[in-house]
């Protein structure tokens, strides 16, 4: 069986500099400021996601002590806390929290990010082990962790709320997630299915990669899980 590739997905939200990710969680709230002119794909992504409901109803699905806090798996969604903690210890028969995503990946973009430092309060965007495989997951940072500098996509910082975060375990709900400061999100109407490129015989109809991570989600969305 062949390996699933997912599409390359860029977001069609330009980040206006001014987005605050506001996070309500069963511990309490945290804001968020985002880097959206250091880490444009990354926040027009986030922003995407969560104005559509994305994480809404979600849950905390990792924690390492004194390293970081993990959320944005789909799975989660239908799980009761104590479930995504059975889950996680594998007491939970199919259930794998950590393997869901938003039907796409995305592309890094620690290198070239001029405040992809991780600390305290940091959010970043999680990923597979392979470069440009972020999509919906994501982490906070508990403590300062410089040796993720170089692998992992910084795109906010915690204004507010430092100690719900220090707070948050596996299981805890992330009840919304809204950006404030966000504009309008583009329509995904009159999106076409396939697109005219530039080939070596001459110009040729492939799919259009944008248009497949919108039925990707969308499908996702409506299905409320991906397992």
């Amino acid at each position: 069986m062949g390996m699933i590739v997912k599409p390359l997905y860029t977001p069609r939200y330009v980040p206006t500099g001014n987005e605050v990710a506001v996070f309500e969680t069963s511990k309490g709230t945290i804001r968020v400021r985002l880097f959206g002119k250091d880490a444009p794909v990354t926040v027009g992504n986030f922003v995407e996601l969560a104005q559509k409901g994305f994480y809404d109803h979600q849950n905390f699905h990792g924690r390492v002590e004194g390293d970081v806090v993990v959320g944005g798996c789909p799975v989660t969604r239908p799980l009761r806390p104590q479930q995504v903690r059975m889950a996680v210890r594998e007491q939970l028969r199919g259930v794998h929290p950590g393997i869901g995503d938003a039907g796409y990946v995305i592309a890094d973009e620690w290198e070239a990010n001029p405040r992809n430092r991780h600390m305290e309060g940091s959010l970043s965007l999680a990923h597979k082990k392979d470069a440009n495989t972020g999509s919906s997951q994501f982490f906070f940072s508990l403590a300062d962790h410089p040796e993720y500098d170089d692998r992992f996509t910084v795109f906010g910082q915690v204004e507010e709320g430092l100690d719900v975060m220090h707070r948050l375990r596996i299981g805890d709900d992330i009840e919304s997630v809204r950006v404030e400061g966000a504009a309008p999100l583009p329509s995904d109407d009159d999106l076409p299915e396939t697109i005219v490129v530039e080939g070596e015989d001459g110009p040729q109809e492939v799919p259009n990669p944008v248009y497949q991570a919108m039925q990707a989600l969308a499908h996702l969305l409506e299905r409320k899980v991906v397992v």
